[in-house]
């Protein structure tokens, strides 16, 4: 059994949801970052970073292992499972520069915009013209890459699509306003974002956790 601390991010629906793909089975520990549960000690011998998600796979290899850091938890599930990532050749390679370049790139810009835009009282024009165009950016490069294949890695969906699925529909919910204009040209974005939701594993983990 996973156990799972996570909470309604995009960050930590990205592990949900690739438990909900793999099928294994694991228990939901919601930790409310709004209440600032994240800095709780027993969440932190976890999650030294104290950050969300994190899992405990009391089945891991030699025993019970705990792990943070979504593109870690990712990968190492994908391996665990020997699905949503290829064990060789050029399509592993794929999925994870495409991994990687969520957790350095997409996530941390639309996050930074989400909040000079949105969360934060005090607006700084500058601060928010700086993210809003490299989101632009970043957002423009995955478009590209979907003119070009159905899935980031290539042909088949991989914990590369996992990971961006959430943060790039967060462009176009909670940063719709602060990204308008900037994907209306982005047609096979939207067709992948559209390819993506559809798919029920995706809509379970979307839902995790209930609160």
């Amino acid at each position: 059994m996973i156990q799972l601390h996570t909470w309604s991010t995009p960050n930590g629906r990205k592990v949900s949801i690739a438990l909900e793909e793999l099928g294994l089975p694991y228990t939901v520990h919601p930790v409310n970052i709004g209440k600032d549960e994240q800095f709780a000690a027993d969440f932190l011998r976890i999650a030294p970073n104290n950050k969300i998600p994190a899992i405990v796979d009391e089945d891991g290899p030699g025993g019970p292992l705990s792990l943070f850091e979504s593109g870690a938890i990712l990968t190492y599930l994908a391996e665990k499972t020997g699905r949503l990532l290829a064990a060789s050749g050029p399509e592993r390679y794929k999925a994870l520069e495409w991994l990687h370049w969520q957790i350095g790139g997409l996530g941390p810009m639309l996050g930074q915009l989400g909040f000079f835009a949105v969360r934060s009282a005090d607006k700084s024009p500058l601060a928010i013209d700086r993210f809003t165009a490299e989101a632009a950016r970043l957002l423009g490069v995955m478009d590209k890459r979907l003119n070009e294949v159905p899935y980031l890695a290539g042909a088949e969906y991989t914990i590369a699509d996992i990971s961006c699925y959430a943060w790039t529909l967060a462009a176009t919910t909670f940063l719709k306003d602060a990204l308008a204009g900037h994907l209306d040209d982005k047609a096979s974005l939207r067709a992948w974002l559209d390819r993506v939701g559809e798919r029920p594993a995706v809509q379970r983990g979307m839902a995790v956790p209930k609160t």
